[in-house]
């Protein structure tokens, strides 16, 4: 089994190429009818940028470990999955590879920036490691279990980036879609964005990546996705950030976690941001 690093390295290049391809095509993607019915239009976005990166990554990985865990936001549309030995999360030190081909898919279509490719390496008790690209940005990042976050641009390779330290990040926190009722609990004490409520197709308002870039000093989500607001906030808390769940405690194993996804996310650039934000969400029960 490689090394969460060596899959990093062995994976960076086809990633780069797949970050290429997505700002090329972004001012004229064909856009996928909704995945399902919701009234949450980031959750249903699709586009032929979404199917092409991870049918990409899936060439690349069946290629260099034909034996490893994969799972992809699209597995349900790709040609691949039936060849992966198994899209589900394993025994400790048997990996799940996971993909988001395009992280803010809604952000891509409308022509933002701030859209990222995100693949994670996870084991049975942790993340292992994370990369998040920002083809727009030129900027990629990475983090390793216990190792911190670290930055770079396109160009560089894992061993040429530098790590990621925020200063002052902005007093934004972001709400998730379904905790829009925070915001009232915030005010006067930060700026909530509210995806459901704040967001523009003309002006592009921070995304759960604004926690690398110094946008967000806090988040809180009202489930952390593997494959991509969890994924990030692990990065934030690799950065130094405050990490728990919903009651302030420890966030669980994977491994006893559904539908690969943590029950509830609260992030905090320090552990007076964090417990700030944990006093809002007590304050509805």
């Amino acid at each position: 089994m490689p090394t969460p690093r060596e899959i990093l390295e062995a994976l960076l290049p086809s990633l780069k190429i797949a970050a290429g391809y997505a700002r090329k095509i972004q001012a004229s993607i064909a856009v996928h009818p909704d995945k399902f019915d919701s009234e949450n239009f980031f959750a249903t976005a699709l586009t032929d940028a979404d199917l092409s990166i991870q049918t990409f990554i899936e060439v690349t990985l069946l290629s260099l470990f034909p034996e490893i865990r994969f799972y992809g936001e699209e597995f349900e549309k790709t040609y691949n999955t039936k060849y992966f030995r198994s899209i589900k999360l394993g025994p400790q030190d048997d990996y799940l590879v996971t993909l988001d081909p395009i992280d803010g898919t809604r952000f891509y279509m409308d022509g933002h920036p701030n859209y990222q490719i995100i693949l994670t390496v996870l084991n049975a008790d942790g993340f292992e490691a994370v990369i998040a690209l920002s083809p727009a940005l030129d900027r990629f990042y990475y983090s390793l279990r216990g190792q911190g976050t670290f930055y770079g641009t396109l160009a560089d390779d894992l061993d040429s980036c530098q790590p990621l330290k925020i200063g002052i990040p902005k007093d934004q926190v972001l709400l998730s879609w379904a905790l829009t009722h925070l915001a009232d609990s915030l005010q006067g004490q930060f700026e909530a964005i509210c995806v459901k409520t704040d967001y523009s197709r003309e002006v592009a308002i921070p995304n759960t990546n604004g926690l690398l870039t110094g946008d967000l000093t806090g988040a809180i989500l009202a489930a952390g996705k593997f494959i991509d607001g969890g994924a990030l906030s692990w990065m934030a808390k690799e950065m130094g950030y405050v990490v728990t769940d919903h009651q302030g405690n420890a966030l669980p194993e994977l491994s006893a976690c559904k539908d690969y996804q943590w029950p509830g996310v609260v992030v905090g650039a320090s552990p007076e941001v964090h417990g700030k934000l944990l006093k809002a969400l007590a304050s509805y029960g």
